[in-house]
This record gives C-alpha cells, structure tokens and sequence, in this order.
C-alpha cells in the first residue's frame, strides 16, 4: 500500500509504528558514517522529520526501514555537501590530474579506518564513504553528490590518497 492509497491518520499511525522498530537502525546507520553522536542524532531526527512531512504530503512510499535509510543516506549528503561549501569558503583544494588506480590492498584495521575517515574532508568522508561502505557505483555516487562521473572518479583518486596517508601517518597511534 502506497501513501497515497490510505488517509493520512493511517498513515501517521504507521509512521508512528515503524518509528519504534527503525529509530536504532537509522541511528546506527548514520552514527557509523558520521563518527559523531550529536550529529548521528541531529541527522536521525532530521529523517523522522522528513518522513513525518512527506508523510502528512501524501508523498512518501510505502513506509520501510530501507525508506528511511535512504532518506537518513540523504541527510547524510546533504550534511556533507554543507561542509564542503563551508570548506571552500575557508580553503582553496589543490589542483592537478588524478591518473591510474590507486591499488592498495592491505587489509585495514577497522577502528582506526573509521578514525582516520573522521579526519578527512567532508568531500573526502562523503565519497568514500558512499563508495565503499554504502558500496554505490562511482555512477550512483556521483548522481548523489551532484557531480560529473568524471569528477567523482578524480575525487575519489585523491580521496583514497589522502586516506592512505593519513591511515599511514596515525599507525603508531595503534600499535
């Protein structure tokens, strides 16, 4: 059943149902790509916001979970890019051509991958993050994040170079 196949009171009910069972699965999801309490809650109840608005609109489909992880993922973007532009104004990126592939094969430890994630730049936690753990095509991240293919591949190049370096600069932090 779709929203706008019931009245909004039902709707709004079954807003109010799956609330209970998709609060700790939203605040996970996002609690573990923004490595931030305050701002994992900030953002969780960003998305219950959304949903309630787009509920009582009669625009939201049929309520799921994946509903909401997807409007919480949203969120997430939308946080990023807010960053990202506040970074602009503050610094200037550095230009150059990003060549080849970046084959680093290593396994990383988990903690300290997270960590490191953390320290980067917005723009840099939003790619790789939605490229590895949300494990979206470079297509798919680039439709997200408002770029060009071309772009988001030259992003995530000096993304996973930065990463690299920082992962290799905190290594005595972990031993």
């Amino acid at each position: 059943m779709h929203a706008n196949d019931a009245s909004p009171s039902v709707e709004a009910s079954r807003l109010s149902d799956l609330y209970d069972a998709a609060l700790p699965e939203v605040y996970r999801y996002i609690r573990s790509r923004c490595g931030s309490t305050e701002l994992a809650e900030e953002l969780t109840s960003a998305t219950f916001v959304q949903a309630a608005i787009s509920t009582s609109q009669g625009s939201a489909p049929t309520l799921t979970i994946g509903w909401l992880i997807t409007v919480a993922r949203n969120k997430l973007i939308d946080h990023w890019r807010r960053e990202e532009v506040a970074a602009r104004s503050l610094i200037v990126l550095e230009g150059g051509q990003a060549t080849g592939v970046d084959p680093w094969d290593e396994v990383l430890d988990q903690a300290r991958a997270h960590d490191v994630l953390g320290l980067l730049p917005a723009h840099y936690r939003s790619v790789l993050t939605l490229r590895y753990l949300d494990d979206l095509s470079v297509g798919e991240c680039a439709d997200l994040l408002d770029r060009s293919v071309h772009s988001t591949e030259s992003l995530l190049v000096r993304a996973r170079t930065a990463f690299r370096t920082a992962y290799e600069e905190t290594g005595a932090r972990y031993e």
